[in-house]
């Protein structure tokens, strides 16, 4: 009789055990599809005249933000927008690497690539200094200098585990680089027509100054193929100088943290980083030459890398409340448009 009310015992603590862990599924799972609802809201709204400019993943950060001072945090399903903020932003970035060409950087790029350190290199230092200037946030100033200087929320998105970022801090500066980004797009769009420049060097100007890959397209394309041709191979020469800028970071960090009280917590190595790496051997020596592939299978996995990256940033954005956007995002921005005018100008004059 003993043996069996034990029996009976321990299957019920099994059956709790196992409802409580399909419990969690339910709520892990309602998590991650709950971001990519927004980042559907965001590609809806981003379809709309006038947001078309801002881009999807603007807009789901617009709405991911909006929905946290309105209705909360999520907690319920908290672990599900955290895998999207950490394990679906470290995948989208391991994507990302399929898009760089190592092998046209190299041939056809090395002279951009100079032009390409010096905007990545002006543009964090500015931003740094700039930050002590204004009182600004270190971390979103450092965000954002890494996101003017490279390719805007990937390489935010690379350097934040690198600097140990907050995720509220991550998210403002990727919703500030991808805003200000869209504004000077629009900016260079009307400036093309009267500036004293040759629409191959303002494929260059564009393709080494501005913000993300999509502004870059959108500033270049009206300038014709051969432009924006060359402006992208530009900004893929900023995506390729990533690896290296994160591997530098790594090393100050762990330099500037030697002999403090933070010198105990170890800079946690960016693993995905090598997946980043990997993906772009495998796009350029392999993928199209030893496995065949088709034009409309690329397009399906940049695609894929978005709706990857957006939800991402929906996680993110969740943690962002009004009260940190009023505290620490008006001097960053401030600091960021600045350097921006600034950068375009001396890109202009070293195209």
């Amino acid at each position: 009789m003993a043996d069996s009310n034990v029996n009976q015992q321990t299957k019920a603590i099994r059956q709790n055990g196992i409802q409580k862990w399909f419990e969690q599924q339910k709520y892990w799972i309602g998590g991650v599809a709950f971001t990519f609802f927004i980042a559907l809201l965001g590609y809806l709204l981003a379809l709309a005249p006038g947001f078309s400019y801002v881009g999807q993943l603007a807009c789901a950060i617009i709405i991911a933000i909006t929905y946290r001072q309105i209705f909360g945090y999520p907690e319920a399903i908290r672990a599900g927008v955290t895998f999207s903020a950490k394990k679906l932003l470290r995948l989208a970035i391991i994507l990302y690497g399929l898009r760089l060409n190592i092998n046209v950087v190299l041939s056809d790029g090395l002279g951009l690539l100079l032009r390409d350190a010096f905007v990545i290199l002006f543009a964090i230092l500015m931003m740094i200094w700039l930050a002590k200037v204004f009182k600004a946030d270190k971390s979103i100033s450092l965000l954002l200098g890494v996101g003017t200087g490279v390719c805007g929320a990937a390489a935010i998105a690379a350097v934040a585990p690198i600097i140990k970022s907050r995720d509220e801090d991550t998210a403002i500066g990727v919703g500030i680089i991808a805003l200000m980004g869209t504004v000077f797009s629009i900016i260079y769009i009307l400036l093309r027509p009267v500036l004293p420049i040759s629409p191959l060097d303002y494929g260059i100007w564009s393709g080494i100054s501005l913000h993300e890959l999509a502004h870059v397209a959108l500033a270049a394309e009206p300038a014709g193929d051969d432009p924006l041709a060359m402006a992208l191979l530009a900004k893929l020469g900023r995506v390729f100088l990533l690896i290296p800028l994160c591997f530098v970071l790594i090393y100050i960090m762990k330099f500037r943290n030697k002999g403090s009280d933070e010198s105990n917590a170890k800079i946690a190595f960016p693993w995905f980083l090598l997946g980043f790496i990997a993906l772009s051997i495998f796009g350029t020596y392999v993928l199209g030459n030893t496995i065949p592939v088709s034009e409309g299978m690329l397009e399906g996995i940049y695609s894929l890398t978005t709706w990857l990256l957006t939800a991402a940033m929906v996680g993110l954005g969740l943690s962002v409340s009004f009260n940190d956007l009023r505290t620490k995002a008006v001097r960053p921005l401030i600091a960021m448009t600045i350097t921006s005018v600034l950068l375009s100008i001396v890109a202009f004059f070293i195209v």
